[in-house]
């Protein structure tokens, strides 16, 4: 379901949602180029189809490489280096060194909205990361990685200043109003961002400018990651253990290594009550609920204002969206630790979850971190 009607073959990404099942008509909502070049309805593509095509490309390298773990199937070269080419046309086509685009429009395979985010880039940076040690990237890819994360890292280092309050901005140089580009400063589960994408960058480039950045900003952020608060979403959750995690697997120094593992238990343990009420909740459903489809966003009777970008709500489909997505992130985090166990009640829910679940009928992205679970989960023996 993922490959035939999320993935997007003319710029190789995935979107968010559908709004059909019928074959050719899925994603029939996504912008066109003039409306993306016109950055209508707003500067993020927020609620679009075209918001998280550099989150989910990241998140789908990372299920590859897990797969190819498991199965050592030469298929997935092809897959991995195709979901690698959309991940880079994100980073390339506009033009602007080391701004990661959400995604490429579809309609002209150039046009992008000049909004990114930290969570873009987090995926982004990470699952280049995860390919890049996997046997599926060659050298070829390797030094594409290393580029690109140089530039990514470049841009950080130009961009995030206490003159910008830290904000990498957006793809015309100017602040993002939604302080979501910001790369410190901020709350609890975003403090590793920074120093994982300099960490990233050292890591495949092993150029000793971004060792420095990373060093300068890692105890800090480690410290600050201590207590990412109880009502976090799984997003924030998934994301906050994809930056410890390369942070973990960098770190040298042994007690700041140690407090990165304690921070990851607990994220693991928030994450485990999240995949408890989210499994409760989606049980409430209806299969016909389960079923809904997104709609056509320019349709939609009401839209909200947040800070001058005007955003389309989807209304009941949101949830549906929602939980689908969050079922699959929380089980994941569940098991990105060095020696992942489950509980017996978390194995018997991932196992339902999995096996119970409608996947021809739902319209959720959340799809790409049901695999990312259930491959995880094969990797690490955590499911028969």
């Amino acid at each position: 379901m993922v490959w035939t009607r999320f993935y997007l073959p003319q710029v190789q990404t995935f979107g968010d949602y559908l709004s059909s099942y019928e074959k050719g008509k899925e994603q029939a909502h996504l912008p066109t180029a003039d409306e993306v070049k016109r950055q209508h309805p707003n500067p993020c593509g927020y609620s679009t189809g075209m918001e998280d095509g550099a989150i989910l490309g990241g998140a789908m390298l990372s299920v590859l490489c897990d797969r190819f773990a498991v199965t050592k199937e030469e298929s997935l070269r092809e897959k991995a280096a195709s979901v690698f080419a959309g991940l880079k046309r994100c980073v390339t086509v506009h033009g602007v060194k080391g701004f990661v685009a959400r995604n490429v429009c579809p309609e002209d395979a150039a046009s992008t909205y000049i909004n990114s985010s930290r969570d873009q880039v987090t995926h982004f940076a990470h699952g280049l990361w995860q390919y890049f040690h996997s046997p599926l990237a060659d050298e070829a890819m390797k030094q594409q990685i290393r580029v690109i994360l140089a530039d990514v890292a470049e841009r950080m280092i130009a961009f995030v200043t206490p003159e910008n309050d830290f904000d990498f901005c957006r793809a015309d140089g100017t602040r993002c109003p939604l302080s979501i580009c910001r790369m410190w400063s901020v709350q609890s589960h975003e403090a590793a961002r920074l120093p994982m994408i300099y960490a990233a960058a050292w890591d495949v480039t092993k150029d000793e400018r971004y060792r420095v950045e990373w060093r300068k900003y890692a105890a800090e952020a480690i410290a600050q990651s201590a207590n990412p608060g109880e009502g976090k979403p799984a997003y924030a959750l998934l994301q906050m253990q994809c930056s410890l995690e390369l942070l973990h697997a960098l770190e040298p120094d042994s007690a700041l290594k140690a407090q990165i593992d304690a921070h990851m238990l607990h994220v693991r343990d928030l994450a485990a009550k999240r995949f408890t009420s989210v499994l409760a909740q989606i049980a409430k459903k209806s299969p016909e609920e389960m079923r809904m489809l997104g709609p056509d966003w320019r349709k939609v009777p009401e839209w909200k204002n947040q800070k001058g970008y005007p955003n389309p709500q989807w209304g009941p489909f949101r949830e549906i969206w929602h939980l689908t997505r969050e079922a699959g992130e929380s089980a994941l985090i569940l098991m990105m630790l060095d020696s992942p166990t489950l509980t017996d009640e978390q194995q018997a829910a991932l196992q339902k979850l999995i096996g119970s679940f409608d996947y021809t009928h739902n319209a959720s992205c959340g799809l790409v971190y049901h695999l990312a679970a259930y491959w995880k989960a094969r990797r690490h023996g955590c499911l028969p």
